[in-house]
């Protein structure tokens, strides 16, 4: 048996929609979490041998200032196959403006650590 792996991820007018590869034999067992909570309205349609798409419609009480991770998990084992976030509100330029700050300083770091390298190993 194929463990299913995700191919395609997309999120369109509120609607998230995925495409799944696995076992050809049988419809896999999926389901979309936030947190803890597993988000009920998900559809699953064969769309080839071995290919589903998934559609779930993203219900409005999950969707707020912040980055949201939605987690696709195989039911068979838990274990997650695939993820996509969802990022909004004024919290979100900070969230992401801290990030760009952090990755600057750690590049400065490391452009530092290399010219060191290079001077301290040339001959």
């Amino acid at each position: 048996m194929t463990a299913p792996t995700l191919t395609r991820s997309v999120l369109t007018a509120g609607v998230w929609e995925g495409v799944i590869e696995g076992d050809p034999s049988g419809e896999p067992a999926v389901e979309v979490c936030l947190g803890d909570r597993v988000l009920p309205g998900l559809k699953v349609a064969k769309t080839g041998p071995g290919t589903w798409s998934l559609s779930l419609p993203i219900p409005a009480d999950c969707i707020s200032d912040g980055v949201r991770t939605f987690v696709i998990r195989d039911l068979t084992d838990r274990l997650p196959i695939g993820h996509f976030n969802l990022i909004a509100g004024a919290s979100a330029d900070e969230d992401l403006r801290a990030e760009i700050a952090l990755l600057r300083a750690e590049m400065d770091m490391l452009k530092q650590a290399f010219r060191r390298y290079c001077l301290t190993s040339a001959p």
